[in-house]
């Protein structure tokens, strides 16, 4: 580049630039056509009126005003949109590339954003954005930047600072998460939702500017959703190399459902009343022998593409049926197991044949074997192949479960029509239920029905001692979920068994409320 000598006519430019740019000089100017017109009658008002956008364009005032797209705002949460964010992290990454400031990049995404607008209806799911971005907001220093850049997703860019570490960014990614998480009145009911987040600071950013650093922050986002639900992760090194990954299964998903690497991982289901095992579901996971465990949010869409969920369902009802007669040579003492129906599965004609000849193959009878249904499925289903083969499971003896309930809308209807035996009740109402009076009448409400229909009862997602004992209290008849075992592999389920068993020797048994 050349060097290019400053002229009199820059400077003088320049200077009357910053002067008729700024705030008080366009806030003065329709005195001075008043003025004009005072001093000098119609034809100085003619004047000032055409001679002043004139002199504005040839002096570059124009260019000289941001533009709209930068400062475009988002008309729900009153945040930037994507390319007002884009500018700012621009600037901030061309502040830190040649100083020692740091800063960090940070996404976080509310989880099920879609169930809650399909539960509560988009004027909720908006409600939650809004307070989410003020949220986030209170939770950050005023010269940070947040913005929204999708439905359920939002952005935050630190403004630069001299000290900035990753134990730093990891409690502000705690901080955030906390404060999203916080029950959100709707409708006179708190509202809980969860969020994941991911970040990258820049001291860690790949090479490749402002975007790569905001791809690096979405990376780890999409690795903590892979994760599960309210999980936060850190950019690394290795990410881009698992992303790569990802898409190298697709051409492996085949192979791994026929020499074994995805398998039944087994999650026990106990009985609120005895403390008794009252069965175990049967969950697909990938056991990989380069990459480790794959998460099912990461494998199940790659079968679904590939259409291979109906061979997926086959090995799972295999393993399942394989399964619990082990137990029952080692004597144990579990009534069935479940595994998860796909929609591909339920509209195969042949489904409760072929059910019924591994049934006669294993020499099990058909109520050992649970068949769990999405809420949404039975919800969204006419009276097709489908409904015939809920219908034909149900009159072979095989239990039919509703799982996920609470987030479709099936009627009273359907759950005669499909005759549901057990219903299952969705996480999202069990969280914080010891501690929720509106998550403990909405689970109320759900087990004084399932009474009423003389339907068994099944929370997921129990996590704490607290929401087992609540649970218990109101009648529900059975709990699964991290607080009574995670899922796991076959070989450890006998262990777990018998560590059980032992000890609800020493456990007292927990009343229900009566009256």
């Amino acid at each position: 580049m050349t060097y290019r000598p400053t002229r009199p006519y820059d400077k003088y430019r320049s200077r009357f630039l910053s002067v008729v740019t700024g705030p008080p000089a366009l806030a003065f100017l329709p005195a001075l056509t008043l003025a004009a017109y005072w001093l000098a009658g119609e034809t100085a008002l003619i004047v000032v009126a055409l001679g002043l956008p004139v002199v504005y364009a040839v002096s570059g005032v124009a260019n000289s005003w941001p533009s709209r797209i930068a400062t475009s705002r988002d008309g729900i949460t009153g945040l930037l949109l994507r390319d007002g964010f884009e500018a700012v992290a621009q600037d901030i990454y061309d502040q830190t590339e040649m100083s020692d400031l740091r800063s960090a990049c940070f996404m976080i995404e509310i989880d099920d954003y879609r169930l809650v607008v399909e539960r509560h209806g988009q004027s909720a799911g908006d409600l939650v954005m809004a307070r989410t971005g003020e949220r986030l907001v209170s939770a950050v220093r005023t010269a940070d930047t947040v913005a929204r850049l999708g439905d359920s997703r939002f952005a935050i860019c630190l403004a630069p600072v001299r000290q900035l570490d990753l134990e730093l960014c990891i409690q502000l990614a705690g901080r955030l998460q906390a404060t999203v998480e916080e029950p959100i009145p709707v409708d006179g009911t708190g509202l809980y939702v969860t969020a994941c987040v991911g970040f990258c600071p820049r001291n860690r950013a790949p090479s490749g500017g402002a975007q790569a650093w905001q791809t690096a922050a979405l990376t780890a986002l999409t690795e903590a959703q892979g994760v599960g639900p309210s999980t936060i992760r850190a950019y690394s090194n290795d990410m881009h190399r698992r992303n790569q990954t990802r898409s190298d299964l697709r051409e492996e998903a085949a192979a791994a459902l026929e020499n074994g690497q995805i398998q039944p991982w087994f999650q026990p289901q106990i009985s609120t009343d005895t403390g008794k095992i009252t069965g175990f579901e049967a969950l697909a996971r990938w056991l990989h022998p380069l990459h480790g465990p794959i998460a099912p949010n990461t494998f199940l869409p790659i079968l679904e593409e590939a259409g291979l969920l109906e061979r997926l369902g086959e090995v799972m009802l295999f393993n399942a049926l394989t399964a619990l007669k082990a137990w029952d040579a080692a004597g144990c003492d579990i009534p069935r197991v479940g595994i998860n129906a796909s929609q591909s599965e339920l509209r195969n004609p042949r489904l409760v044949d072929k059910i019924r000849w591994e049934l006669d193959r294993f020499d099990l009878t058909p109520e050992r074997l649970g068949i769990e249904i999405l809420e949404t499925v039975v919800s969204d289903t006419p009276d097709d192949v489908i409904s015939r083969n809920i219908a034909g499971l149900s009159a072979i003896g095989c239990r039919i479960d509703l799982d996920d309930f609470g987030t479709g809308h099936a009627s009273i209807a359907s759950l005669r029509r499909f005759q549901v035996s057990c219903i299952k009740i969705d996480r999202s109402f069990v969280a914080k239920a010891d501690r929720d009076p509106d998550q403990q009448q909405m689970i109320a409400a759900i087990l004084t029905m399932a009474e009423r229909l003389r339907l068994e009862t099944l929370a997921e997602g129990v996590e704490t001692v607290g929401e087992h004992a609540l649970l218990a209290q109101l009648g529900c008849d059975h709990v699964q979920g991290y607080g009574i075992a995670r899922p796991m592999p076959f070989d450890h389920t006998l262990d777990w068994i018998a560590a059980h068993g032992a000890k609800l020797q020493d456990t007292p048994q927990i009343g229900r409320q009566t009256g």
